[in-house]
């Protein structure tokens, strides 16, 4: 069965294929098909993922997968949250999209640790992944699947780690005693809030859609 995945960035891609990897799927990037990103204007990640969701199966004809994710910290009454990728205002560089995001992730990180710097404690810098799948078969579809991972954790004064992007080399997960950043694929893929979604869908796609 062919996904095609709401998303442009090719380490989420590359992440989900792998969770992904011993079902009969074949996740498709919307960008590969000339469809364009989709309006992200809710303040919840469910409105936001189900919205790319249904945006990409309009567009493509079949059935769609959609992550929204990003980071919420307590301190900051669940901020980033939805805005996440875009926390920080930057004039992104002409070129290459991959390069972009790198400039983008840098500026996200900036802002972050300028925002909580009232909150110096590990403590009071609580904060959590989040990752909200949904899939939908086509762009009406009445049963969306709809999985959540969240993936506890507390942000750093200081990056750690070159691993990842976005947020990771920011968020310490106590557990393992190390940031995202410095984790190896499989390691993140074991314990991530986007592996946490992928287990729930994974489980909604041997049930509902057989």
């Amino acid at each position: 069965m062919r996904l095609v995945l709401a998303s442009n960035n090719a380490k989420k891609l590359s992440e989900l294929q792998t969770l992904l990897g011993d079902m009969a799927l074949e996740l498709v990037p919307q960008g590969a098909l000339g469809i364009p990103e989709a309006e992200e204007p809710h303040i919840t990640f469910i409105e936001n993922a189900l919205a790319k969701a249904r945006h990409a199966a309009q567009a493509s004809g079949g059935a769609a997968l959609a992550d929204d994710s990003g980071v919420c910290v307590d301190a900051l009454g669940g901020a980033p949250g939805v805005v996440s990728a875009h926390y920080a205002t930057v004039d992104l560089p002409a070129g290459e999209r991959e390069a972009q995001r790198r400039v983008q992730d840098a500026a996200n990180n900036a802002r972050l640790l300028h925002d909580l710097q009232a909150h110096p404690a590990p403590e009071s810098r609580r904060a959590c992944f989040v990752s909200t799948l949904v899939a939908v078969r086509h762009a009406q579809d009445p049963q969306p699947l709809v999985a959540v991972g969240r993936w506890p954790g507390q942000i750093l004064t200081a990056p750690q780690g070159e691993q990842g992007f976005g947020y990771d080399p920011l968020m310490f997960i106590p557990d393992l005693g190390c940031t995202v950043a410095e984790m190896d694929a499989p390691l993140k893929n074991a314990h991530s809030h986007r592996a946490r979604s992928v287990a729930q869908l994974r489980l909604l796609l041997r049930e509902v859609w057989r």
